[in-house]
């Protein structure tokens, strides 16, 4: 068994002594979040390169971008569920090793039906990592205090790895071919299971019950229906297809959570949500991830197509963020205790709704040093409330429905990403098509443009050098202005959810207890 004491001792809580090499075994860990956040955000960069190799055609293109994401949101509650069953370490080794497999699978892809495959399949190893790192997490470090420290490293290397992606992706796609952005993969892979199997101890739930397949149906026909039905529903409107697509994925999670409360070892224990504080944090989650997600989004387009910046410098020109956010999810914990986790959580999504509201003064002309400010600061308020509902998640549970409780956190990071690139972007989307036609350009031209800012950069330079000129900067303006619209209605998101996590996180306090060493 994986715990010192038995399940059930009087006072295991307390008496459970500190495990040697887990901080051996946290490095482990990181290298898979590490590994998650920079896949999550080098396939932007390659998409050109990858277009003009496989020629997809345009909703071919959207799935290879969608499809990971569908999966994943699909599966992240049966994973973490599977795990608590199976043995988190056995589902994370396991998983690691098809992540590896499905990026040379994807790397060497040679049609878009192939790189669609490969994709959906990244996806499902990718559902087991981030549940099972958490997890581990919760049954290596018995300390509360170390606990934090522990999450504060491990969501600190998620931001790390959301920053690294672009400046590496663009180094390699300015060296390589497109496909060694999923090559990458494959040495920290080797690293993690070679060293994870020696080190990483195995832990589960010793009374699981059986994995109730019509739940995992259920839980992955709901989320994707919804998740799919919200992006479509942005990028083309209402339409009867989505519509459907939506009320199956609503009336699959009705019946996933009516099912749950009926069976005895459910999927997801539907009483974790009685817990205030994990509700709480869960939502306050969401919304966070609601409200960045179209800031995050569309800023690298801002930094390319409208200050004319390479991927690379565009990347290097996001850290401040990550460094804001490191920093801070190192400290949260310590932060939280002397203070309060609803001070922490909702102050420092405060703090993000108020850097997102400047954001509304963004042109064309914004210096490095206001851009970097704004992202220094976005990253420290969401750094602090990230780590420390992290934290209040893995403390609201038993160490048994770790692996669950994580992947409810994880569904709201996707519901969260979804719904605010849906949302957040129809609000771009409709301000930039409203642009009126240049004098001198053609009708053509112009509506050409007005599908992306990316078509308008196409598009000015099929027309003579002025002409071209004054279409591209009327589509710059009217994309900044809805930039700046979309970031207003952020911050309106991220004032909500502070106020909700001011609310719901009443009381709430981490644990505490005596620091150990081994």
């Amino acid at each position: 068994m994986s715990q010192t004491t038995k399940p059930g001792t009087a006072g295991a809580s307390t008496t459970e002594q500190p495990r040697p090499g887990r901080w051996l075994a946290l490095a482990v860990l990181v290298l898979a979040v590490l590994l998650i956040g920079v896949d999550a955000t080098v396939l932007g960069l390659a998409t050109p390169f990858l277009s003009e190799d496989l020629r997809p055609s345009g909703t071919q293109l959207l799935w290879i971008g969608d499809v990971y994401s569908f999966v994943i949101a699909g599966l992240l509650v049966s994973m973490g569920s599977l795990g608590d069953r199976v043995g988190r370490k056995k589902l994370l080794l396991s998983g690691s090793v098809a992540f590896g497999a499905m990026s040379v699978l994807a790397a060497y892809s040679t049609t878009p039906a192939m790189m669609i495959t490969a994709r959906a399949l990244l996806g499902v190893a990718g559902a087991t990592l981030m549940p099972s790192t958490l997890a581990l997490i919760r049954n290596l470090f018995h300390d509360p205090r170390e606990r934090s420290l522990a999450i504060g490293i491990w969501g600190a290397m998620a931001s790390a790895g959301a920053a690294v992606g672009p400046v590496l992706g663009g180094f390699l796609l300015g060296h390589f071919w497109w496909g060694s952005v999923f090559l990458i993969n494959l040495p920290v892979m080797a690293l993690l299971v070679l060293i994870g199997a020696k080190v990483l101890p195995e832990s589960r739930n010793p009374d699981p019950g059986p994995w109730d397949l019509p739940s995992v149906g259920l839980s992955l026909i709901g989320v994707v229906g919804v998740v799919y039905a919200v992006k479509e529903a942005a990028v083309h409107g209402a339409r009867w297809d989505i519509a459907v697509a939506g009320v199956l994925g609503v009336l699959a999670l009705a019946l996933f959570v009516r099912r749950q409360l009926t069976l005895s070892s459910p999927l997801l224990d539907m009483k974790l949500f009685h817990n205030r504080g994990f509700s709480g944090a869960v939502l306050a989650d969401l919304l966070t991830i609601l409200g960045l997600s179209g800031l995050v989004f569309f800023l690298s387009q801002f930094l390319q197509m409208v200050q004319s910046r390479s991927p690379l410098n565009a990347g290097l020109t996001e850290l401040p963020a990550a460094i804001g956010a490191v920093g801070a999810g190192l400290a949260a914990g310590y932060v939280a205790r002397r203070l309060s986790v609803r001070v922490v959580v909702a102050g420092g999504l405060a703090v993000v709704g108020l850097a997102l509201a400047s954001c509304a003064a963004l042109d064309a002309g914004t210096g490095i040093l206001a851009l970097g400010t704004i992202l220094f600061v976005v990253g420290v308020g969401a750094g602090f409330a990230f780590t420390v509902t992290a934290d209040v998640i893995l403390s609201s549970v038993p160490k048994e429905q770790a692996g669950a409780a994580s992947a409810v956190s994880e569904t709201a990071y996707e519901l969260g990403a979804a719904l605010g690139i849906a949302l957040l972007g129809s609000v771009v989307t409709g301000i930039y098509r409203d642009f009126a036609t240049p004098d001198g350009v053609p009708e053509r031209a112009a509506e050409a443009a007005r599908e992306s800012l990316g078509g308008a950069v196409e598009a000015a330079a099929g027309l003579p050098p002025a002409a071209g000129e004054r279409l591209l900067r009327a589509a710059q303006d009217s994309f900044v202005g809805g930039l700046e619209t979309a970031a207003v209605a952020g911050a309106a998101v991220l004032l909500a959810a502070a106020g909700a996590a001011w609310f719901l996180l009443r009381g709430q306090k981490l644990e505490d207890g005596p620091a150990r060493h081994p």
